[in-house]
């Protein structure tokens, strides 16, 4: 498995408990769409904690392009979605429909358009840059947060 496939699929893996947590809001089961919207939070939060604490770091080092790059843009998209995640805690734990949905929506734009820049640019960046380490890399990935 390349660094492109995993932290792709963990992009598809937030977006699907995102669309888990709205159907479940939509069908007024708040309790059960707060516990999959925070299930979102927390995964799409370790998402960028593996990518701002150490893959972006090893990129920059490996490359040379230090942290005014590409990877600087993506924290700064972090860092909207953190915001956005402020707001989304309050909509939820109200039972704001309304409000949940626009915020929700609102996100997943954000996110798409983040997920498509890391996906087709900054990833494959990664899997040519840092090659000769991938396993390491991954595996890595995969125990981050535990």
């Amino acid at each position: 498995m390349t660094i492109k496939d995993f932290m792709t699929n963990m992009h598809r893996e937030c977006d699907h408990l995102l669309t888990q947590a709205e159907d479940l809001l939509d069908n007024k089961k708040f309790e059960e769409a707060h516990n999959k919207y925070d299930a979102f939070k927390t995964q799409t939060l370790l998402h960028f904690a593996m990518e701002e604490e150490y893959l972006f770091p090893l990129l920059e080092d490996k490359s040379g392009m230090g942290s005014m790059g590409p990877t600087n843009v993506m924290r700064m998209e972090h860092a909207q979605a953190k915001a956005l995640f402020e707001k989304m805690d309050d909509a939820y734990k109200e039972h704001d429909t309304d409000r949940a949905f626009s915020l929700g929506e609102s996100m997943n734009i954000l996110l798409q358009q983040h997920n498509l820049k890391e996906e087709q640019m900054l990833y494959t960046m990664m899997n040519n840059t840092l090659a000769e380490n991938t396993q390491e890399i991954v595996e890595k990935l995969q125990s981050y947060g535990n």
